[in-house]
């Protein structure tokens, strides 16, 4: 079981339908474009994965690479560390970040996917941890106040007991308006978190986060550009609430970038952009040594298993964006992510849907 080499990869591009357009500070988000990966073994074992390419302008050149990267891994043991290593040897000096890195770590995922199901083990097992209940928020965009409302009572009546928004209108006192409306629908028995999706200037950031310290809000997440570390740094200074970054973290060394210039309170890498599974684990490493707790960005399949090995494993996002092709095998009840003990990270595709929305 130990000696299984890789034999091939196949790729798909698909541009999938949201439920809800996915309006953020930082612009819209109308459809999913999703690179599907299928890594083949010679056990007879196919891992799978996706990543997320944000805007269908990336699916080609994101999918090219993934596929040009197949002919580098051909023939390698299935063993995501040392496919890890070979990978960031290979992009030393062109730079292991960007799409780059979501190429390679779409393949670190499906390795891992894989090796899982090799061993007929769930992804966390292998891992060497436990499928346990893992604390999940419902994930919004800016739906203002109607729709907002609307939202909150759907995860409410879904079980959720945590909600995030998107907010960074025109206005203060229309972000204010929002969130109290919101906030009337969940009362204090529910988290609300606010995503400003890096919408802000240093100054106006902590202009309205002070105006939202009076509104119970459990963390603000990006207020203004995520590579501005020491604006971060500033604004948590300059705030009680919990500043929250890291889904646009590309790499560990990234993450360490940020907790040196001391620019969050709380961590939430994204599995793709931090480097897959084995990008992951090394992130959770430095979360755990400097007592941060860690929540995850979309990819809810994969992070359900990866929170529940991570020492300081604090909420799933819930926000299903592969869900018009793949089999619901993660499940949520009364606010937690549950995985189950099906083998590998629980991605399986709706052939018919994907054949719908290929591109």
């Amino acid at each position: 079981m130990d000696d299984l080499k890789i034999t091939g990869l196949r790729t798909r591009a698909v541009n999938v339908p949201l439920q809800y357009t996915l309006k953020t500070a930082g612009g819209t988000i109308a459809t999913v474009p999703l690179v599907l990966i299928d890594l083949l073994t010679d056990a007879n074992v196919t891992g799978h994965a996706y990543v997320f390419t944000y805007t269908p302008l990336a699916l080609k050149p994101i999918q090219s690479l993934i596929d040009e990267l197949g002919a580098v891994v051909n023939g390698l043991p299935l063993a995501p560390f040392e496919i890890d290593r070979v990978l960031n040897a290979r992009f030393r000096l062109l730079g292991h970040t960007g799409l780059v890195r979501i190429a390679t770590a779409g393949i670190d995922m499906a390795a891992w996917d894989a090796k899982a199901k090799a061993h007929r083990l769930p992804l966390v097992e292998l891992l060497g941890g436990k499928a346990r209940p893992i604390p999940a928020y419902d994930s919004h965009g800016m739906d203002d106040v109607e729709l907002g409302t609307k939202r909150a009572r759907d995860a409410l009546e879904a079980g959720f007991k945590a909600i995030k928004t998107k907010a960074g209108y025109a206005t203060l006192e229309r972000d204010l308006e929002v969130i109290r409306a919101i906030k009337q629908v969940t009362g204090d028995s529910v988290e609300l978190m606010i995503d400003y999706n890096q919408g802000l200037s240093v100054p106006e950031a902590r202009r309205r986060g002070r105006a939202l310290e009076a509104e119970g809000i459990a963390w603000i997440e990006e207020p203004t550009l995520q590579h501005d570390y020491a604006g971060h740094a500033s604004i948590r200074e300059a705030l009680r609430i919990p500043v929250q970054i890291g889904e646009n973290w590309f790499g560990p060394e990234d993450m360490q970038k940020a907790i040196d210039a001391q620019a969050c309170d709380l961590c939430m890498p994204d599995v793709m952009k931090i480097g897959g599974v084995t990008g992951w684990l090394k992130a959770s490493a430095l979360a755990e040594q400097h007592g941060m707790p860690m929540s995850s960005h979309i990819f809810q399949e994969f992070s359900a298993h990866l929170l529940a090995v991570t020492p300081t494993a604090h909420y799933l996002e819930r926000m299903d964006l592969a869900g018009p092709i793949l089999d619901p095998v993660l499940r949520f009840k009364d606010g937690n992510a549950l995985v189950g003990d099906e083998p590998g990270a629980g991605i399986r595709w709706r052939e018919e849907e994907v054949s719908r929305f290929l591109v």
